[in-house]
């Protein structure tokens, strides 16, 4: 069965970067990369960065001009280029795609997340 994976987690320090990737487990798929999600620990699931339905971005204020969220068709996978990274932005990232298996389309998928640490 396909599933989303997401990569590019890690620890780093305050101030740093890291690029998270979504992508299919398999080959042979399309992804239609809605956006990125982040749960903390103990808080709730959040919207970090999406595209509209007219392929524009939408950011969480406290993101913006740090975050960018981009999708490359030729290589089916969606990123999300984190900078600056504050402490605050330490959770487990989740991407959101559709995926696109032959001529059908499989709705809303979710990844099993990527943890991020941002030392201080």
């Amino acid at each position: 069965q396909v599933q989303l994976v997401e990569s590019g987690g890690g620890l780093v320090q305050a101030g740093g970067s890291l690029r998270l990737s979504c992508a299919t487990s398999g080959s042979g798929f399309s992804i239609n990369g809605r956006g990125w999600y982040r749960q903390a620990p103990g808080k709730q699931r959040e919207w970090v960065a999406s595209f509209t339905s007219g392929g524009y971005t939408n950011y969480r204020y406290s993101v913006k001009g740090r975050f960018t969220i981009s999708r490359d068709n030729a290589k089916n996978t969606m990123y999300l280029q984190m900078n600056s990274l504050k402490p605050e932005d330490t959770a487990v990232y989740y991407c959101n795609a559709d995926i696109l298996n032959g001529s059908t389309w499989l709705y809303d998928y979710w990844g099993q997340g990527t943890q991020v640490t941002v030392s201080s």
